[in-house]
């Protein structure tokens, strides 16, 4: 019998270049589950529990909430919860438990795999999950600098600057929220193309899997 895959965080500010480097991680064997993508579902797994906290919420501002196929409208939440720091946590308890689940039930079928080198977690704010969190045994920090991020953003998104920069301004402890785990950390800087990054990202495989 092989060896337990590891189990791997990757993350970083937004537009730094974490998809890059789970998608680098994925050519190369690793199992990577998208954080963001287990939300979603977690969402729509809870939707009845969403419609019913804040379906209220949502009409007094003229917001419809779900979709004609019956899902949920996640843009439409997000103008709901996310300019209510309050309504955001109630969100946050009626979904990260089913996230949390999806994850888990994901990283305990890859780990029966010993042909894999690893089980990769994409994940931004995976420190909101404490209990996977402390399954992690690595995280690989992609950083970029704020300029270059913005940019990306802007390209990618195509948000107004306000919202860009406020959802910097809401990442700005993040690497320390990591350093706070339990888990070797590395930052790894995203400054020029994914060529470079691959390099970067190979060299430190190297070492973990030696």
């Amino acid at each position: 019998m092989g060896a337990v895959p590891l189990i791997l965080c990757v993350t970083g500010p937004m537009a730094a270049g974490k998809n890059a480097a789970a998608s680098i991680l994925e050519q190369r064997g690793y199992a990577c589950i998208d954080a963001d993508l287990a939300g979603h579902g977690a969402v729509e797994n809870a939707r009845e529990k969403i419609f019913e906290r804040f379906a209220g919420e949502a009409n007094k501002k003229g917001i419809v909430l779900k979709n004609q196929d019956g899902s949920v409208n996640r843009r439409a939440l997000g103008e709901v919860v996310f300019s209510s720091p309050q309504l955001l946590r109630e969100l946050e308890s009626i979904v990260y438990p089913e996230t949390e689940r999806i994850i888990r039930e994901f990283i305990e079928e890859k780990q029966k795999d010993s042909s894999i080198p690893g089980v990769v977690i994409n994940a931004a704010v995976l420190y909101k999950t404490p209990d996977i969190l402390s399954q992690v045994q690595f995280i690989l920090y992609v950083d970029a600098p704020l300029i270059m991020r913005y940019f990306r953003a802007r390209k990618r998104d195509g948000m107004s600057c306000k919202k860009i920069l406020d959802r910097f301004a809401s990442q700005r402890d993040l690497f320390a929220k990591y350093q706070n785990s339990n888990a070797d950390i590395q930052r790894v800087w995203n400054t020029g193309s994914r060529q470079r990054l691959e390099k970067k990202i190979i060299k430190i495989l190297a070492a973990l899997e030696s």
